[in-house]
């Protein structure tokens, strides 16, 4: 199928579209696995390798997010002043908060009272391109520097832990510490993801952009993302074999070869080591790389969600929420189960009636295409109104 022409670069798009069909992958089996509220996918005692592989790929979708968020920031300023980006990104970095809260606690919780919520991705990306929007009034060199520094050096910071609801703690809660504190009474604010990691990313993220000027060599570029992407892998096989530095919690022998080979591949997300973040974004600079010039129906199918991301993001988390609640209502008779899952825990309740991982990706598949016709509306939409400042900000 033909796509609408547009002036964006394919190759982002369709690495961000692919991230977030990964995405939607662990959505889904948050909410339909029988075992997602009660093990983590990461547990080695409990896992399977096919679980843990199911939730470590989409260990991409985050570091994609907000890195390709800096490389998108760099090309929107291209043709603007510095001002002009500045106003941009702080405007929507305030704005992608106030989703956040919002909207996303909502709808992952369907409960109104919001009586919890978590800053996660959305809140990272609109932090950190509000921090973004000041970096850019400084040489390139020096916003790579300090994104190195904060990627590479974070995990330093690992052996500060505070407690309790002080200022101090709550700052820090938001910069390295996932943490949560009470709201009153009734609500807690849980701090997921910590920013001081995501800021540098967005911050290399931005500097990646100057090899998608205008007149810049694809053979060239090519081989940065190449070199970029090898050379990322190769540092993370060798600090994890080290087993000093670059993650929280270090790797160890297990009972099974198979486990012991889990164990080295359960790196830190929340916030992201360093090892977390060179394993997936090595691989997702190949990828950029392998993009170039791939055209076929698939990546067609693809870029229309890389084009729509924000619409995507709220869009799919809603329909896995009523696709689960609908699941219920089909398989289960017990209405107060029901009941239970929406107004207390949703995602617990309903994972209690949760279904085999065939199950789930048989719903993702589902989820992917019905998600395909009103995200492409919408990019059409988009593209054939750039006048409209306002789509910008969604």
């Amino acid at each position: 199928m033909t796509l609408v022409k547009s002036t964006r670069i394919e190759s982002i798009d369709l690495l961000r579209g692919l991230v977030m069909v990964l995405m939607a992958l662990d959505h889904v089996r948050d909410y339909f696995h029988f075992d997602a509220a009660v093990h983590d996918p990461l547990d080695l005692d409990t896992t399977t390798p096919v679980l843990f592989f199911t939730r470590f790929i989409t260990h991409l979708c985050a570091p994609v997010f907000v890195f390709l968020a800096g490389t998108s920031a760099f090309l929107y300023g291209s043709n603007r002043t510095k001002a002009n980006l500045f106003k941009f990104l702080f405007t929507r970095g305030l704005w992608l908060i106030v989703l956040e809260i919002g909207i996303n606690s909502l709808n992952w919780t369907f409960d109104f009272t919001y009586s919890f919520i978590m800053l996660q991705v959305i809140w990272a990306i609109g932090v950190s391109m509000v921090c973004l929007s000041f970096l850019i009034f400084l040489p390139r060199k020096i916003i790579a520097l300090i994104g190195i520094v904060l990627v590479a050096g974070h995990n330093s910071l690992d052996t500060i832990v505070l407690e309790g609801q002080s200022f101090h703690s709550v700052i820090w809660y938001m910069l390295h510490q996932a943490n949560g504190i009470p709201i009153g009474e009734t609500r807690t604010l849980f701090f997921g993801y910590p920013v001081l990691p995501w800021i540098g990313l967005i911050a290399l993220g931005y500097c990646l952009g100057t090899l998608y000027t205008k007149g810049f060599s694809p053979s060239l570029r090519k081989t940065w993302l190449w070199g970029l992407g090898i050379g990322s892998i190769l540092l993370f096989f060798i600090l994890r074999g080290i087993n000093v530095y670059g993650d929280l919690v270090p790797w160890s022998a297990q009972d099974t070869t198979v486990k012991t080979v889990l164990s080295f591949f359960k790196v830190t997300k929340y916030p992201p080591s360093l090892a977390y973040i060179l394993i997936t974004m090595g691989p997702s600079l190949l990828l950029l790389h392998a993009f170039e010039y791939v055209k076929n129906k698939f990546s067609d199918f693809i870029l229309v969600f890389g084009r729509v991301p924000l619409f995507y993001y709220f869009l799919h988390i809603f329909v896995i929420h009523i696709g689960a609640i609908v699941g219920v209502l089909l398989f289960h008779d017990n209405g107060m189960a029901l009941l239970s899952a929406i107004t207390e825990n949703p995602i617990q309740g309903l994972a209690a009636q949760g279904y085999s991982l065939f199950t789930v990706f048989a719903v993702w598949l589902g989820i992917i295409i019905l998600l395909y016709v009103p995200c492409k509306r919408y990019m059409i939409y988009k593209i054939s109104h750039k006048n409209k400042w306002w789509l910008s900000y969604l």
